[in-house]
């Protein structure tokens, strides 16, 4: 008698950080070697939207193993970009400290002066943007939005009325991961069908709802790389910019976590129908030492020294997580919304 091996579903949310996003590909690179996790859904947003994308088109080609591939072409390809188009460099003494920040880079706060006195627009009239070549080149959107195997959710926002802007998988072009990118004092706005978008992580880093409306597994395992706390108050103006960034960009997120934890509550005291509304297990794999210690300036760092330094934290990091949790997926979640997300303090890391 043949005994068949319980599989896994599961949804993954994946957050948005530049650079910071071949943390999470070290991450998916773990979890595509667990041949019993299935992925249903993958909300993205900026980074996210470009890792999950690569992902499906790459399942598409040639299961787990073109998944792999396509991740690693992919990053490969940005930082091979990255040292023809970014001025940008990080010394060799910062590199062996794992200090991948730019702030000590002359080009980069003079760059960053010029993007507060000039908009995109007349930096870049042309509108030039590299990222859209790497993407043509890798990436065959007619293989994403026929793909079946993984449901694609990619967030954008709407610059005229502010609301965010889901893109489901047969709808995700070139277009829509670049709008879902698309930091508005670097890039102008991307038009699609007459609508002006900015980045998804002003409204959304990354959205939910679509995984629990869309999909039938009640896992979701959030991929988090923009730290919700910091011990330290910032003194200098480049350590408030990039709290406040981190801010920004993880508030809808929270909102959402709010909004996730006040249903589960609700049906858990039995005052809605658990057949009704679906109660989800949360799981988070957390942005780790290696992500704490860089700011918002290594965001835009495109060394491969870099992207290998993370995807190797995320690499372990997934691997931790799959250590202490795995069984617990299908069953309950692993994380304390109420501790982590809304509590004042956050007390403990999570993995």
């Amino acid at each position: 008698m043949t005994i068949s091996k319980k599989t896994y579903k599961i949804n993954l949310a994946l957050q948005g950080g530049g650079a910071h996003g071949a943390y999470t590909w070290g991450v998916l690179d773990r979890l595509l070697e667990e041949e019993d996790i299935d992925i249903e859904g993958i909300s993205g947003t900026s980074a996210g939207a470009m890792n999950a994308a690569v992902l499906a088109n790459g399942y598409m080609k040639d299961g787990r193993y073109g998944a792999k591939k396509a991740l690693h072409d992919f990053w490969w390809q940005i930082s091979l970009l990255g040292k023809v188009t970014s001025p940008f460099k990080s010394s060799k003494y910062q590199n062996q400290h794992h200090n991948w920040n730019l702030d000590w880079s002359l080009s980069y706060n003079a760059f960053e002066m010029m993007s507060h006195l000039l908009s995109p627009y007349q930096i870049n009239p042309m509108n030039m943007n590299p990222l859209k070549w790497i993407l043509e080149k890798t990436i065959d959107t007619e293989l994403i939005q026929s793909c079946k195997a993984i449901k694609i959710f990619v967030a954008a926002t709407t610059v005229r009325t502010g609301h965010a802007r889901i893109f489901k998988g047969h709808e995700v072009t070139i277009d829509v991961l670049l709008a879902s990118a698309c930091i508005p004092s670097l890039f102008q706005a991307v038009v699609i069908d007459d609508e002006p978008y900015w980045d998804g992580g002003y409204m959304g880093n990354p959205v939910i709802w679509p995984l629990i409306y869309y999909t039938q597994s009640r896992d979701i395992m959030l991929v988090q790389i923009n730290p919700l706390f910091r011990k330290e108050t910032p003194y200098h103006s480049y350590e408030i910019m990039n709290r406040l960034n981190e801010i920004t960009f993880n508030s809808s997120l929270i909102a959402e976590m709010r909004a996730i934890n006040f249903v589960s509550k609700l049906i858990k005291d039995g005052k809605l129908n658990k057949d009704e509304y679906k109660d989800v297990y949360m799981h988070i794999v957390t942005e780790g030492d290696g992500l704490l210690r860089m700011n918002a300036s290594s965001k835009l760092n495109p060394e491969w020294g870099f992207f290998k330094y993370l995807h190797k934290n995320g690499y372990e990091r997934g691997d931790e997580w799959l250590k202490q949790h795995k069984s617990s997926l299908g069953k309950k979640s692993t994380v304390d919304i109420q501790e982590v997300f809304l509590s004042k303090r956050r007390h403990e890391t999570v993995v």
